[in-house]
């Protein structure tokens, strides 16, 4: 069976300090199937232009990230800031409060996480909210409560005054969601921070015709001009569905999981790559989506691991975040007390690979033309987007610079 695995984490970590206790009550659940509707395209927005963001800084490192979790939790600071920081975020993410409102952002939030979930055994994905609240504070009761209603978001009281234990704390619950692939997050905590939030999204998802093993064989991945890496190149001949964009010169294949994720391979002609980059849109990825045509292809992808940490500060100013990161930040939504964020991290972890042992058992026979079918080789650097096909989401977008970097 062939095992594609991907794993994400945004990090905030609030500083200052205020005081008293928080109690955790229940909430009643409901769901609005259309809420998650009026979300979309914001989501979607947001990938294409936190990508370029990140594209543009990188140069030739590789690029991982998931611009579902990010969104998520920057919609939950809407429920702890007013006045210009909290504008500052809204227009971030792309509303505007004359086209929705507030709680519909919310809701539409709410619905997205829930339709989201899965839990089947080839098709897994997770996602959600911890808020670490240091012991002696007294969050307002309206944020406790909103959070829990549209967030779902675990409370827990924690010693930050006792960094190493809450750091005990923090990273047990995050390897606890990750299913043990990431064992520490958070290392040197402030003993004066007041509270830590955490999103996490965890995904699993096996091929719906797997890469056999047997056929992955070693072969060049040219970085560059000037450098050429080996890789374990896996291969596959069938039914694919492809598209070549004459436009912005780039090939893509969409492979499917089982469930309801889908996966784009976007690969550039030679020296298109920074054309590419920069002329990403949710047009473009709707384009893409439409065109795709069923044929025979032969399809060679390389195994890799790569991960990537992110302090989101300077990318998050270029698109108008910044207030809160200063003194002028105002998040009296949460305690009622004068807080400043003093940091976002996101990291992000993203395995595609193969289990022979697995393989026979979920092979599936196809009968394709004996004409020579298109050959479609990931050779270079090329792009990935990761979607749940439900909800129209972007989970995780990633650009594959070189498949041997750590």
């Amino acid at each position: 069976m062939n095992r594609i695995i991907h794993l994400s984490l945004a990090l905030i970590v609030f500083s200052l300090v205020s005081h008293g206790h928080h109690d955790v009550d229940h909430h009643h659940d409901h769901h609005d199937p259309k809420a998650a509707i009026k979300i979309q395209r914001n989501v979607a927005d947001f990938a294409t232009e936190f990508y370029k963001l990140l594209a543009a800084r990188s140069h030739e490192e590789n690029i991982v990230f998931s611009p579902c979790s990010i969104f998520i939790l920057l919609s939950v600071l809407l429920l702890g800031t007013e006045s210009n920081t909290h504008a500052e975020i809204l227009n971030g993410l792309g509303f505007n409060l004359t086209h929705i409102q507030e709680d519909e952002i919310h809701q539409g939030a709410h619905e997205l996480l829930h339709q989201l979930k899965h839990s089947e055994n080839d098709y897994k994905l997770d996602i959600g909210q911890g808020l670490f609240l240091k012991e002696d504070i007294e969050p307002l009761q309206k944020f406790i409560d909103k959070i829990k209603e549209f967030y779902d978001a675990e409370i827990q009281a924690t010693k930050f005054q006792e960094p190493r234990e809450a750091e005990k704390q923090i990273n047990g619950y995050i390897k606890e969601k990750t299913h043990g692939k990431i064992a520490e997050l958070v290392k040197d905590l402030d003993p004066e921070t007041v509270f830590v939030l955490t999103n996490y999204i965890f995904f699993k998802g096996n091929w719906k015709t797997p890469f056999e093993s047997e056929f992955t064989r070693e072969e060049d991945f040219f970085v560059d001009h000037n450098t050429t890496v080996k890789v374990q190149m896996m291969h596959r001949t069938g039914w694919f569905y492809s598209y070549y964009d004459r436009q912005l010169s780039c090939t893509v294949v969409r492979i499917d999981y089982n469930g309801t994720a889908t996966t784009f391979f976007v690969l550039p002609d030679p020296k298109k790559e920074k054309e590419l980059d920069e002329a990403l849109s949710v047009d473009t990825l709707t384009k893409w989506a439409k065109n795709a045509h069923r044929g025979t292809a032969m399809v060679s992808i390389p195994k890799f691991g790569i991960s990537a940490t992110y302090s989101l500060k300077e990318p998050l100013s270029q698109i108008g975040i910044t207030e809160i990161f200063t003194n002028h930040a105002n998040l009296t939504g949460v305690t009622g007390q004068p807080l400043k964020l003093s940091k976002i991290t996101h990291k992000a972890v993203l395995t595609v690979d193969e289990t022979g042992a697995e393989a026979a058992g979920a092979t599936a026979a196809e009968a394709i033309p004996m004409s020579l079918p298109p050959d479609y080789r990931f050779n270079h650097p090329f792009l990935i987007f990761i979607f749940d096909s439900t909800v129209n989401t972007t989970l995780f977008v990633a650009k594959i610079k070189n498949p041997t970097q750590p």
